[in-house]
């Protein structure tokens, strides 16, 4: 009789409501990251292209608790990237709990090797409806500091590190939905196309959230390009803007500029 007629193979994933925090891939481009100290190389090693291999940095390092991964000064190309300690703990802890995963998807397929086939099948099902994605290009996981109910509305300001926060204004049918508390963790999505960019200290605006930081990529596309600003404590914002205002506004690497939203596009999210 055949044997193992079924069997399961998989990678850890830590899944978020924005889809994978850390898969596979990306664990292999941090490990990639320490060896190669070199973005582009450790892009070249998963592979991944560079606009990608960068993408999955910033989203990681916006949802970590730590910068995994630093820009370094210095070296034979004026500069690189490296793990931080964190990095290579969340590293070392992934390996480990990936070899703990597989064994157990080992015993799981040996116990429905057992029964009938459509049991593995919707099993499968029910793996693949469990993710979700989204297209906010910025993601960000705070604390709620601040509450403040109105009569229709309510604010909700998050500390996404020591130097920034974020203001949200929600319904207060969303804010009873969603339970919120003080001190709750959630996330918060905005659109790279809802950010506005500003160079200019004096420019006053009514949007509530302004995010300063230094231009690390400008990525150029057919009419628009994407630019991300790198905050202090290592998290990143995207905006999505015209060529005819990165020339205006002077946009280079290096430079330093402001990411502007307003707190009625800032989406919060729970995990429950």
């Amino acid at each position: 009789m055949e044997q193992n007629l079924h069997r399961l193979k998989g990678r850890l994933e830590v899944e978020t409501e924005f889809g994978t925090f850390l898969g596979d891939t990306r664990i292999r481009l941090l490990e990639a990251i320490a060896t190669q100290g070199s973005i582009s190389q450790a892009a070249k090693a998963v592979p991944l292209s560079y606009k990608a291999a960068w993408d999955a940095v910033d989203a990681m390092n916006n949802l970590a608790d730590e910068p995994l991964v630093i820009r370094s000064a210095g070296g034979k190309h004026g500069g690189g990237t490296q793990l931080t300690d964190y990095g290579r703990r969340v590293v070392a802890l992934y390996r480990a709990l990936e070899a703990e995963y597989q064994a157990a998807l080992e015993r799981l397929a040996a116990s429905m090797n057992d029964g009938e086939a459509s049991s593995f099948a919707q099993f499968r099902q029910l793996l693949k409806r469990m993710s979700m994605k989204t297209s906010a290009r910025n993601q960000f996981a705070g604390a709620i500091v601040g509450l403040k109910a109105g009569d229709v509305d309510y604010e909700v300001r998050l500390k996404l590190d020591d130097t920034n926060e974020l203001v949200a204004v929600i319904t207060r049918e969303s804010a009873e939905t969603l339970e919120l508390a003080m001190g709750m963790e959630v996330y918060a999505l905005v659109k790279s196309s809802s950010v506005l960019l500003l160079t200019d200290r004096e420019v006053r605006t009514t949007a509530r959230n302004h995010l300063w930081g230094e231009v690390t990529r400008i990525h150029e596309g057919p009419v628009n390009s994407e630019v991300t600003l790198a905050l202090p404590g290592g998290k990143s914002v995207c905006a999505v803007v015209t060529h005819d205002s990165i020339a205006h506004l002077g946009l280079a690497l290096g430079e330093q500029a402001c990411a502007v939203f307003k707190a009625s596009a800032v989406i919060l999210c729970i995990q429950n």
